[in-house]
């Protein structure tokens, strides 16, 4: 019953953490409604990949190790930064970008990328992301005592990897419904606005931070 009770506890904790709105989910939203859901699903297909193994990492201590070097946080964290900022200038640039007539409704020069540019960009964004790693030390820490067994260690990354599917994959297509899509065309310039402000906001955030 307690390693249930554990269990219960490391996964709420993830969920809360994977779900709540921050630059991955936000960015899975946005291509999601702007460019469907094959392009959605091949971002989040990145970002979980990015998870995993950062979670695999935590498990087999690379990543408590990493997190003992100040100077490959700082790196992380810089390039994290570095990575944000760049989104929020392309968000700006689609949010300034007028709509033009055609038969989608969305600006000519939003092209849709491919599914593998999409996988690695979700990847580099989850990979670049300093607190990614922490979060996975703190959750394998919570989740593992010091009698912990491998069979443990497979239990918390098993379904923390069924959980990220869930929470990444349901955003990309719960975001790409009709209605969602519809909303999207209706007021595109303000929503890549408002992802504009909120990476930079969180790209300033992290260079700026003491992580």
């Amino acid at each position: 019953m307690d390693n249930i009770n554990h269990l219960l506890v490391v996964f709420t904790a993830y969920v809360i953490a994977a779900g709540s709105p921050g630059p991955s989910t936000l960015r899975i939203m946005g291509v999601a409604m702007n460019h469907g859901r094959q392009a959605g699903l091949a971002l989040a297909a990145g970002v979980i990949s990015g998870s995993l193994f950062w979670g695999l990492s935590a498990a087999t201590g690379v990543s408590a190790l990493l997190a003992h070097y100040a100077e490959a946080l700082i790196v992380l964290k810089i390039f994290g930064g570095l990575y944000l900022l760049y989104l929020a200038v392309r968000a700006a640039r689609s949010a300034m970008t007028p709509d033009t007539a055609t038969s989608t409704g969305v600006a000519r020069s939003d092209a849709s990328p491919s599914s593998a540019a999409l996988y690695r960009h979700g990847l580099i964004m989850h990979l670049a992301n300093p607190k990614a790693v922490l979060a996975w030390i703190a959750l394998v820490t919570l989740g593992l005592g010091a009698e912990a067994s491998w069979r443990d260690v497979a239990t918390i990354l098993a379904g923390c990897a069924v959980l990220s599917v869930t929470i990444f994959g349901g955003y990309a297509l719960a975001f790409s419904t009709a209605p969602m899509i519809r909303l999207y065309r209706r007021a595109r310039r303000g929503i890549e606005g408002v992802l504009a402000a909120f990476f930079g906001f969180a790209g300033l955030r992290l260079l700026l931070s003491r992580v």
